[in-house]
């Protein structure tokens, strides 16, 4: 399917899929690669909707690192459990060593806008 095809959702899911096992994205940086700079609060919404989709919604945080969103998740500490399990820190609800494990899909992603 051509990205110009896809819903917004559709393309936040897309791109969710590409972060590595052990980093974490924002949601401001998806929707920047996206395009779409101001809409950091639709891939929350997206996330929210993941379910079923085999979307790693755990590696997915608010800027500053906080799981902003477990409470989406099954059980109290799924989100960080999922994290931990993939190595990264996670220490009253926030990601250590933000810089180190952040994977900025602008930088590590070809621009969305060209033929992918």
């Amino acid at each position: 399917m051509k990205p110009e095809t896809l819903n917004f959702f559709e393309k936040v899911y897309q791109v969710s899929k590409q972060i590595p096992h052990g980093r974490v994205t924002s949601y401001g940086a998806i929707a920047k690669y996206l395009g779409a700079a101001r809409s950091a609060r639709m891939v929350g919404y997206a996330m929210n909707g993941s379910t079923g989709k085999d979307v790693p919604a755990h590696r997915v945080v608010n800027r500053n690192g906080l799981l902003t969103g477990k409470q989406h998740f099954e059980g109290t500490n799924l989100m960080q459990q999922l994290l931990e399990s993939e190595g990264v820190v996670v220490i009253n609800n926030q990601i250590q060593d933000l810089k180190k494990v952040f994977w900025d899909p602008s930088n590590e992603l070809k621009s969305y806008n060209s033929d992918q």
